[in-house]
């Protein structure tokens, strides 16, 4: 503490404001002992303090400074800074758990973890303000994680890890502005300024439960007059934090109602009863009566079993709501005759693991004074004490984007603590990518993610800074918005089905064709910008057209698919093999009934593979191995030998002809092309006509009978190209 120094050590004037009294200790740390200098302990006149919570600011901060007067003359020194703890009724604590996932394998830095946990913060503190329900402003003072996960898996450290997800469990506490308003208030009518605030449960765990007892799953009741503070230990940390509203002070106005005595005396009953058989008190009608210490208890014992049922169910609602191992008790309030007993009854533990907790726990503490105190009212006082060497814990100011915020200051406050407590989004400090775009390919959901964005822009009193640049009393923190980047854009031929080719054999020659997609039902090319919610379909067929406006080469006559007469608009396959002869044009017989939209589909495609970029005849001859020597080869010298990558266009979508008489068309049957003609429609019962399978000689149980790749109705209608299967199983 500045100005105030001992040889031996700095000098430490922790103050322990509870409800009944104020116990003020001075001592200083040396070689891992807390040395005291100076005790003193002073009640409250009034009952300016209710269930913790100060009610009258000035009479307390008159307590305070008496206490305070009284350590100056032991040490013949100025006190001028002081630690204090809050208390447990307005502490509220929330657990929350937050992860973060990313696209492949992610190497963790210091940064992530540091984001993953004010995630856990913001979630936290949402939670709270959603369970509020109060009008109190209430700040964050700090958090703890607890756990760590990687990939699903409980870690200690994530830094330096791959991961593909990772995730933490922490607790957050949180305070009432009002609480921590008062209690400075009050030490400052003292004329002394907070140099360290911590929470009366983390106080009193300084002293009663050691470090190296924090593995087991052990308890600590700290019973004052006004609240009973617990605290939770296990896996070498503190889990969790709880409080109840009932304490030493609710046995004493049983004792006023029943004895018809002032507070102040029944108090004196309730404690004088602890030490001697009897007790001699005055009531309000200046009668003097005489109570045994056996009838005290008697009086007691049913709320003395109700408090520590109340203690025992909020132990068990922080512990997952099982027992915990052991329990240690400090506090005026946890002597009460039969206390530890009841407590050990209602946690069904055995009572020998349920005890209280006094000049045992203060072995590694020196009193360098005479008649010193050593008993469980002296554990939270030197516990604030030794919170100091701990963490320098105390409020702030800074001003973040022109607000004034205050800061519960761990000694490691940073930018993002501040942004935080203002409200400031963590999405507005860390980049933000663009919009996804999301469509289906052949009815799979398909999702590409947005461009990063720029992270924002931080300046601590004008100079550059990050969010863990850490911040004092006073700065002045300005945050620009972090950005979002550009939206997620795809072109069609981006997409890697359309990077696999399509083999078949034309007139002896083997032919690579890209293959090509439609959009939405239209066909559309490698340029084509992908939007939102498009429905793609990656074609795995050529139409004998097709091929041949692909090839730039003429189309000829007696077309024959897998050595079947066929037509321009018949289907090609994977592996199928296509002939016609170059000398012999394109009978009308070739081309049936053609339609307008026929033609003019026809000679739009034409069109269009006649118009492709010099850039795409390029990207065509790199992805093909069908070169000018095998066209002449296939169609003769007169075959122009310039090769085109055409993408089909929307003239190239296949109509299906409505025919007015009988159609042919060609299905693929177990493999096979099967032509069907005679009719005018057909059904998929109709094949049976056309193919040699056996109905009466059974090869298996029953006829498994298929359309493209789905199970199939007898009486579904079939188009050209179709894939069937029929075989017995």
């Amino acid at each position: 503490m500045a100005g105030v120094r001992e040889g031996q050590g700095q000098l430490v004037f922790g103050l322990d404001i509870g409800t009944r009294s104020i116990v003020g200790t001075v001592g200083y740390l040396n070689n891992g002992k807390f040395h005291v200098l100076a005790q003193r302990s002073k009640e409250h006149e009034t009952r300016s303090m209710l269930d913790g919570q100060i009610h009258d600011i000035g009479k307390v901060g008159e307590t305070i400074t008496q206490v305070k007067e009284q350590l100056e003359e032991d040490l013949s020194r100025k006190l001028t800074e002081v630690c204090i703890a809050a208390a447990g009724r307005v502490l509220r604590t929330v657990t929350a758990h937050a992860e973060q996932s990313f696209d492949g394998e992610h190497e963790v830095t210091e940064e992530d973890v540091y984001s993953l946990a004010t995630m856990g913060v913001e979630q936290a503190y949402e939670e709270f303000l959603k369970n509020n329900d109060t009008d109190m402003k209430f700040y964050c003072v700090g958090y703890t994680p607890m756990r760590y996960y990687m990939n699903g898996y409980q870690i200690g450290n994530l830094k330096g890890h791959k991961v593909k997800n990772m995730a933490v469990d922490l607790i957050a506490t949180f305070l009432p502005d009002d609480v921590v308003d008062g209690l400075y208030k009050a030490v400052e009518i003292a004329g002394l300024h907070v140099a360290n605030l911590t929470l009366e449960p983390i106080a009193a765990i300084q002293v009663a439960i050691p470090e190296k007892f924090r593995m087991l799953n052990m308890a600590l009741v700290d019973v004052g007059a006004g609240t009973s503070d617990i605290s939770i230990t296990k896996e070498g940390t503190i889990t969790a934090y709880g409080m109840i509203p009932v304490a030493g002070d609710s046995l004493t106005d049983i004792l006023v109602q029943h004895c018809l005595v002032d507070f102040d005396t029944a108090e004196q009953i309730k404690r004088q009863a602890g030490v001697q058989e009897k007790v001699e008190y005055q009531d309000i009608m200046g009668l003097t009566q005489v109570i045994s210490a056996k009838e005290v208890e008697e009086i007691l014992a049913d709320h003395v079993r109700e408090m520590a049922e109340q203690v025992a169910a909020c132990i068990r609602e922080l512990n997952g709501e099982k027992s915990v191992s052991a329990v240690f008790v400090v506090g005026g309030g946890g002597m009460i005759p039969g206390y530890t007993e009841q407590l050990a009854k209602a946690l069904d533990i055995v009572k020998e693991r349920v005890a209280i907790r006094g000049q045992e726990v203060l072995q590694s503490v020196e009193f360098e004074m005479n008649n010193p105190r050593k008993d469980s009212m002296m554990v939270t006082p030197i516990g604030i004490c030794l919170s100091y060497y701990e963490q320098s814990n105390n409020f702030i100011f800074v001003d973040f984007n022109g607000k004034r915020v205050k800061l519960y200051d761990n000694g490691k406050l940073s930018v993002a603590d501040a942004a935080v407590q203002s409200d400031f989004s963590n999405e507005e400090l860390f980049p933000k990518r663009g919009k996804a775009l999301t469509f289906t390919v052949n009815g799979k959901s398909r999702i590409v993610r947005g461009l990063q964005g720029e992270t924002a822009v931080i300046r601590v009193n004008g100079d550059a800074a990050d969010i863990y640049s850490q911040v004092h009393n006073g700065d002045h923190i300005e945050v620009t918005p972090s950005t979002a980047g550009d939206a997620a854009e795809m072109e069609l031929g981006k997409l890697p089905e359309l990077a696999e080719r399509l083999h078949i054999c034309v007139n002896g020659a083997k032919i690579d064709l890209p293959k090509t997609a439609a959009v939405n039902g239209q066909l559309e090319n490698e340029f084509y910008g992908i939007r939102e919610g498009d429905d793609i379909r990656i074609r795995n067929f050529y139409t004998v057209r097709e091929v041949a406006e692909f090839m730039d080469v003429p189309l000829g006559g007696k077309i024959l698919v897998n050595d079947t007469p066929a037509k321009p608009d018949t289907r090609v396959y994977e592996n199928f093999t296509l002939n016609w002869d170059v000398n012999s044009e394109v009978t009308f017989a070739d081309l049936e009934e053609e339609t307008e939209e026929d033609a003019a589909m026809r000679r739009a495609a034409k069109a269009a593979a006649e118009t492709r970029t010099a850039e795409s005849r390029e990207q065509s001859d790199e992805q093909s191995d069908f070169g000018a020597d095998e066209q002449q080869a296939a169609f003769g010298e007169n075959v122009d030998q310039k090769q085109n990558a055409v993408q089909p266009s929307e003239a190239d979508v296949i109509v299906q002809e409505a025919a007015s008489g009988p159609v042919t068309m060609t299905v693929i049957v177990n493999g096979l092309p099967v032509v069907l003609s005679g009719k005018n429609s057909y059904v998929f019962v109709d094949v049976f006509s056309f193919i040699d399978f056996d109905l009466k000689n059974s090869g298996g149980r029953s006829i498994v009978t298929k359309l493209n790749g789905r199970n199939a109705e007898y009486m579904e209608p079939l188009k050209d190209g179709d894939v069937i299967e029929i075989y017995w199983e």
